[in-house]
This record gives C-alpha cells, sequence and structure tokens, in this order.
C-alpha cells in the first residue's frame, strides 16, 4: 500500500493555463460530484429493488473517468469497463437516458436492455463496455484498425481496463497487436489496487504496470489518478501522442476505490482504516481542497456546485421513473441485422 501512497502528488498543473479557464475547472468539479451522487443514488435505487442485475462503483475513482475523457474528443472512440458509470458520463451520456437504463426503462441508452454494465452511445463515441474481464483489449484493436484504414484524422481509441485485467490473455495480446500494426489505441489502466478481493502485491511481482508497455515496445505514462489535473494532463499528452501517428500509447492511473468491488462485497478483505484513508484522499475532497486553497473558488462557490450536481442526479431519477418499460414486441429489436 505504501507504494501506492507515493504516487500521490502535490495537487499543482503543469500547464498554468489551465488555472485561467474556471469554467473548465468548474465543469470537472461539477461533473466528478455528479458521478459520485449518480453511484450514490444507483446503489440506493439497487437496494430499493428498483435496478435489476448487479451494479460495479466507481466511487473513489472519479477522477480516472473524468480526467480522462475531458482530454478525449467527441468523435474518439471510447470503451468502458463495468465499473464504467464516471467513464461514461465524463464522455456525454445524457444523465437522464444513463438513469433511465439503470431503471431498465425502454427510454434508456440501451432500450433498457443493457442496464448498469453495458452502457452504449454511439453518438459520442461510446462503443459500449461488458462484462468479460480484458475483453476491451481486442475490440478496442479493431475499432482502432477502422480508423487506420479509413484515414480518419485526430481519433484514437481509448479502453479502459484494470489491474486484474492487466493480466488477462486478451489485455497482453491486444497490446502486442496493436503495438505491431501501429494502431491508434490510448490503452488507459485504471489501477484501484485491487482485482475483487485481491491485492494488485499478492499477484504481480513487478508492480511498475508501465513496464507491461516495455514488452511491446510502445510509450508508457503513469499518473496520480487521484489528481484530476494531473489525470487530464497525463491523458492528453498520450493522445497528442498517438495522433501524431506513433501507434499506441498506455497510461496508467493510480486510484482507489472506496466502494466495494460489487453490490455484494462486505469490505472483509481490508480494514476500515485504509478505506477511510482513501475517503479522505479521494479525487473530490483533494480538488476542493486545492480549488479553494489557491483562490480559484470560494467555499460557497463549491458547495453551490455539489448543489447543481445533486439537483441534476434527483432530476435524472424523477425523469426515469416516469419512463415505459421495454415492451416485449421490441426484445428481438438491434438483436439482428436487418
Amino acid at each position: 500500500m505504501e507504494a501506492f501512497v507515493n504516487h500521490m502528488k502535490e495537487f499543482d498543473v503543469e500547464d498554468k493555463t489551465l488555472l485561467e479557464d474556471k469554467e473548465f475547472l468548474r465543469e470537472l468539479m461539477v461533473r466528478m460530484m455528479t458521478v459520485n451522487k449518480f453511484e450514490e443514488e444507483a446503489f440506493w435505487l439497487f437496494g430499493q429493488g428498483l435496478v435489476h442485475g448487479t451494479m460495479h462503483l466507481s466511487v473513489g475513482e472519479e477522477a480516472t473517468g473524468v480526467g480522462t475523457t475531458a482530454a478525449l474528443k467527441k468523435e474518439d472512440y471510447l470503451l468502458a469497463t463495468h465499473r464504467g458509470h464516471g467513464q461514461a458520463l465524463g464522455k456525454g451520456v445524457d444523465i437522464n437516458d444513463m438513469m433511465a437504463e439503470i431503471l431498465a426503462r425502454g427510454t434508456g441508452t440501451n432500450h433498457g436492455k443493457g442496464g448498469s454494465m453495458h452502457i452504449c452511445d454511439f453518438d459520442n463515441g461510446i462503443l459500449g463496455a461488458n462484462g468479460i474481464v480484458g475483453g476491451n483489449g481486442p475490440i478496442a484493436c479493431g475499432a482502432a484498425l477502422t480508423i487506420k484504414m479509413k484515414h480518419i484524422p485526430d481519433r484514437v481509441c481509448a479502453a479502459f481496463f484494470g489491474d486484474g485485467a492487466a493480466n488477462e490473455g486478451a489485455i497482453l495480446e491486444s497490446m502486442n497487436l496493436a503495438a505491431a500494426w501501429d494502431l491508434p489505441v490510448l490503452f488507459v489502466l485504471t489501477n484501484n489496487q485491487y482485482g475483487m478481493s485481491t491485492q494488485l502485491e499478492r499477484v504481480v511481482k513487478n508492480q511498475d504496470l508501465r513496464q507491461r508497455a516495455d514488452a511491446f515496445g510502445f510509450k508508457s505514462y503513469e499518473c496520480d489518478g487521484n489528481n484530476v489535473l494531473a489525470v487530464y494532463e497525463t491523458v492528453r499528452e498520450a493522445r497528442d501522442y498517438i495522433v501524431a501517428g506513433n501507434g499506441p500509447a498506455l497510461v496508467v492511473e493510480h486510484t482507489y476505490r472506496t466502494s466495494g468491488h460489487s453490490k455484494s462485497d462486505g469490505n472483509l478483505y481490508r480494514s476500515k482504516e485504509e478505506i477511510q484513508f482513501w475517503k479522505d484522499n479521494s479525487p473530490i475532497v483533494r480538488f476542493r481542497k486545492y480549488l479553494v486553497e489557491q483562490g480559484l473558488f470560494t467555499e460557497e462557490e463549491v458547495d453551490a456546485m455539489q448543489a447543481e450536481a445533486d439537483k441534476k442526479v434527483a432530476d435524472s431519477i424523477e425523469y426515469a421513473k416516469a419512463q415505459p418499460q421495454p415492451v416485449v414486441e421490441d426484445l428481438e429489436a438491434d438483436v439482428y441485422a436487418d
């Protein structure tokens, strides 16, 4: 655990012009707060029996989804993970449609058929998520091959995966393929320190996950994944590297999920003290402190951001509850090609 604590850097930016764009900084904070509140409410709705299937939360990882997607363009492709609410919201999915999908309503992003784990939004470049650990890698290579063969400029395919998936053959084979074919794939490894209930150090001899890219001969980056500005700057640099024609790149974002692996996780494999430490160093807590200490926003202004995020989520719940249930007649819609 000490190695991960050492990845936390002072909250600062290399590009000082970012601090002049208060609207951008405000948007980052509101997005993270919205993701956090969305997941809290979705979990509560699950407890009320209004959400079907399972659910995987990313509480504590808000900066990875929001910071990464802020550095991408709308046209960029993205493959989210089963823990992808923040990744989808950050990329631009309409919060009302997404909540409707969580509640399995016919107007949801997947017409109520995908649920929490399978959000798609082609208009915003989101090619979906899947429950296969590491399954994003091969799909990302296919999307990136499309970019390359059609000579589409200034576009990448970002593929999120976790530290557990980093050991899957599908990811390693995808890295090799992307390198061999110089594909514009941005591999985004969110190292939240646990693969389900297993800590990384118990299953990986070399915990420097950047070196996975070394084996295949392409560039890697890493950042403090609980620092939304560090995530943004790092991903922006990696994206620029890829679109310049250099092939794939890997970004390792060190973070921590304070929520359990899934809705049935009792958190018996880690201490309350450990979880509390990371709650105290969560992306939202740290960014709030930075914005106020730098005199960029007052405490009252940040409180107003939270109120705005809370209202967005509350409104999305009311919207979703009012939407119709899917109908049997649409069961086979979008399953078979015309």
